[in-house]
């Protein structure tokens, strides 16, 4: 198949999605002949930078190419890493290509907008003669058993809870709520506080609170997230930013950690491994990433890889968000699963909830040779693919797969299916790498359990 003029030959692609193309292998296919160097930089809070020196081709019947190559670079840079300014270093043609691009009205115009507000900093774009040097700062988080705690998971479709004492969970929850279509943030905050309250009730005291939370978090504050997608502008500020501040406070004055999910999902992994490297990925109502590092730190990067493309066909699906398409969120949550299920013949009806819709798909997969079992079978294909595309950004050792879309036969069909196409396709990160799922239950409150280690108790 051809994508912008460049050949890309999978040996194996989704059946349910015969037109699917590999992001990574677009990359690699590309950057065979490119022989122009193109040097990008991210600059985030705090003076953090993420660099990267690239090629790109440079010639009047590569142009587009080259714009979607570096369009897709610097889309995945910024939701990897996060930032507030884009550094271009040679060539004026990208320059100002990414400068319409970021510019209010422009097709990147919602990233820029969101990393504004997340870093608190007008967006821009500019040259330079030479790029910035790298610099990341990674901080030790969570690991703490000891005393009676409280670990809260806000998703998109249900929140979980989990109340343990000394490491050990004595009570967990799961309860279906609505956050992401319900605009009166008092309906968050009131099912933040029932769950910590349930979770209270079954131990003799609580000494600390985690959170495990869909968004961005800095210093305990929501800078953004899609739960809270619609809230207006100024109940956001006046309600949301400190929505689990004020919710512990409702518990009592005890130390409080809040972590964006995919950190958790990740810190959970290394907790059960008793090691690091970890990239934890959560398919649920999105796709929630995180990343331990080989030291067992946090980065501090944003790893929102729902946003990062993972498909370069330009008839991928739009995610209704961001605008944009071919990004993760399409391809390993519960929207994947909906996505697909017309293509397996599988009918859900309209007035189900996703969950709801999830649910029914997992129920037809409680019979063998179900039809369902093609939507599973793909999603393991595109998954293979972009470990690859992940494991050139992370370098990572493992990966802990969670989420309501890993439960059951259909989870281990889709994991069944990955290694075995990951091998076919790319057998050196196959045999670099260990992909592992959690047993069943951890699979579905383990970030709960895990969010309850966050915080160190006050000495």
């Amino acid at each position: 198949m051809k994508c912008y003029g460049i050949e890309i030959t999978p040996r194996r692609v989704p059946e349910l999605d015969p037109g699917f193309v590999p992001l990574y292998q677009f990359n690699r296919a590309f950057l065979q002949d490119a022989r122009k160097p193109l040097g990008l930089a991210v600059e985030r809070a705090d003076g953090q930078v993420a660099v990267c020196e690239t090629f790109i081709h440079g010639t009047p019947e590569m142009a587009e190419a080259d714009r979607y190559y570096v369009d897709r670079l610097v889309k995945t840079m910024l939701w990897m890493k996060g930032g507030f300014r884009i550094f271009v270093r040679g060539d004026g043609e990208i320059l100002r290509t990414l400068q319409e691009a970021y510019a209010p009205g422009g097709s990147r115009a919602f990233d820029a907008d969101f990393m504004a507000k997340v870093y608190e900093h007008p967006f821009e774009v500019v040259a330079c003669d030479e790029l910035p040097a790298e610099k990341s700062n990674s901080e030790s988080v969570g690991r703490h058993l000891e005393g009676c705690r409280i670990g809260f998971d806000a998703g998109g479709s249900d929140r979980k809870v989990s109340a343990v004492i000394d490491g050990e969970s004595v009570f967990s929850e799961e309860v279906v709520w609505f956050p992401k279509v319900t605009a009166d943030p008092d309906y968050h905050f009131q099912g933040i506080v029932d769950a910590m309250k349930t979770a209270a009730a079954h131990m003799p005291r609580v000494d600390a609170i985690g959170v495990s939370s869909a968004g961005i978090y800095i210093n305990n504050r929501t800078m953004n997230a899609s739960l809270f997608l619609k809230v207006p502008e100024d109940l956001f500020n006046e309600k949301v930013k400190d929505i689990y501040i004020r919710a512990a406070k409702e518990i009592g004055d005890v130390p409080l950690v809040v972590c964006n999910d995919g950190d958790v999902t990740a810190l959970a992994g290394a907790m059960s491994l008793e090691d690091n490297n970890v990239l934890g990925i959560a398919m649920g109502t999105s796709e929630a990433v995180g990343y331990v590092d080989e030291k067992g730190n946090i980065t501090g990067w944003l790893n929102e890889l729902a946003f990062v493309p993972v498909d370069a066909s330009p008839a991928a699906m739009v995610d209704e968000w961001s605008g944009d398409i071919g990004c993760g969120v399409k391809y390993f949550s519960q929207d994947a699963v909906i996505k697909l299920a017309p293509a397996a013949g599988i009918n859900l009806a309209e007035s189900l909830s996703p969950a709801e819709k999830l649910k029914e798909v997992q129920k037809l997969m409680e019979t063998p040779g179900s039809p369902a079992e093609a939507i599973y079978r793909s999603i393991g294909v595109y998954l293979a693919h972009t470990l690859a595309l992940y494991y050139d950004l992370y370098h990572y050792k493992y990966v802990l797969l969670l989420g309501r879309v890993m439960s059951g036969r259909g989870g281990d069909l889709l994991l069944e299916t990955c290694k075995a196409a990951l091998a076919e396709e790319y057998p050196e990160v196959a045999e670099a790498i260990r992909i592992t799922l959690p047993d069943e239950k951890f699979r579905r409150v383990g970030q709960s359990a895990a969010a309850a280690s966050l915080p160190e108790l006050a000495k």
